[in-house]
């Protein structure tokens, strides 16, 4: 027996006012075809009826997820979000390609993952522990070198 809050569930998540079995079919049915549908791409209806400008598109897809990324890796030594860079640059692949978009959706769960052990208490102690005698150390290592060179850099600046 369906009470009025299953039932009003059951119709915002599969669309039809039946209650019981049909519901959970459908839910298992969307869960399925998520998992099995292949991927399909974004492109414009016009676009993909002619394959030479579906390929053009990729091509073009492809050209603009490459400069993101790169621009990504770039950033990562220089000043700027690099990893944020490189993800966007796979989310644009992953429109058009199949291949990106597993490699995107197995990122997003591996981040997940390592999500959820980072806020075990256990880690976030050993992580605690772990910064805090980091840098104790380097503090330790600068007031050494402070104590026997002065505030002095370690390169020569002398004028010649």
């Amino acid at each position: 027996m369906n009470t009025g809050s299953d039932r009003g569930t059951n119709e915002s998540a599969t669309g039809d006012t039946t209650t019981g079995t049909t519901a959970q079919s459908g839910a298992e049915t969307g869960a399925q075809t998520a998992e099995e549908t292949q991927h399909v791409s974004k492109a414009p209806a016009f676009i993909k009826a002619r394959k030479s400008l579906h390929l053009s598109w990729q091509v073009g897809v492809f050209i603009v997820g490459l400069a993101v990324i790169a621009a990504g890796v770039a950033m990562l030594v220089l000043p700027g979000p690099g990893w944020v860079a490189i993800f966007a640059g796979l989310a644009i692949w992953a429109t058009e390609f199949a291949w990106a978009h597993l490699v995107l959706r197995w990122t997003k769960r591996k981040v997940t993952e390592a999500a959820q052990r980072a806020l075990d208490p256990k880690v976030r102690r050993r992580n605690i522990i772990l910064t805090t005698a980091g840098l104790v150390i380097a503090g330790a290592l600068i007031g050494f070198y402070m104590w026997k060179y002065g505030l002095v850099l370690p390169w020569d600046l002398k004028d010649q």
